[in-house]
């Protein structure tokens, strides 16, 4: 069970801001950017790991998540959805997925635990989208999916933020966050290639 499967519920609440951005000229291409863009500075404060810096990449984490969704209503409100916006919002989540990974795992110095965390959150979408390529549809299902990928993010920077010294087995919020995105997004992936395949059986 992911949060993805809340994307009805959600897009009831997206309508001011579609209105909004609608209002000030915003296309869903240039939606999609400032989603981009708030990735980007997410990873920066990532980096510094810091309580302040901690607190306000949660915040731009979730800004990221939302204005993801903002994008595709505004695209089916103006009604210019299209395959080449399609490719241009995955293309930039997995960026957005591999820069803030990255600064979580530059702020403790954890690159080992980064790239196995990285890796498996790529090839969680990889099996989602290889298996609409082959004629299964998306697949959002599995352990976790991006919305649950940026929720944990979020409670994790806030938990690094306001109890610093939190640690399990010598490991913190931020090291622990790590390593269940690593095993979860590989089992994730797993998960989605097993339904597949037995599907084509």
């Amino acid at each position: 069970m992911t949060l993805d499967r809340l994307r009805p519920v959600v897009s009831r609440a997206l309508d001011p801001f579609v209105s909004a951005a609608a209002a000030l000229g915003l296309t869903p291409v240039g939606v999609s950017l400032v989603a981009f863009a708030t990735a980007i500075l997410a990873a920066g404060a990532f980096v510094l790991a810091t309580p302040i810096a901690y607190v306000a990449g949660a915040v731009l984490v979730f800004l990221n998540g939302w204005f993801d969704l903002v994008d595709g209503a505004l695209a089916r409100r103006q009604g210019v959805e299209s395959h080449a916006g399609d490719l241009l919002d995955h293309v930039l989540d997995r960026y957005a997925d591999v820069l803030v990974i990255g600064g979580l795992a530059a702020g403790i110095d954890a690159y080992a635990l980064g790239l196995a965390s990285v890796t498996g959150v790529l090839l969680t979408s990889y099996m989602g989208t290889q298996i609409q390529a082959i004629g299964l549809g998306r697949e959002y299902g599995g352990l976790v999916g991006r919305a649950d990928r940026l929720a944990l993010i979020g409670v994790a920077s806030v938990l690094a933020a306001v109890a610093p010294q939190l640690r399990v087995a010598g490991v913190g919020a931020i090291g622990g966050l790590l390593a269940l995105l690593a095993v979860v997004g590989h089992l994730t992936a797993l998960q989605r290639f097993l339904g597949a395949w037995a599907s084509l059986e």
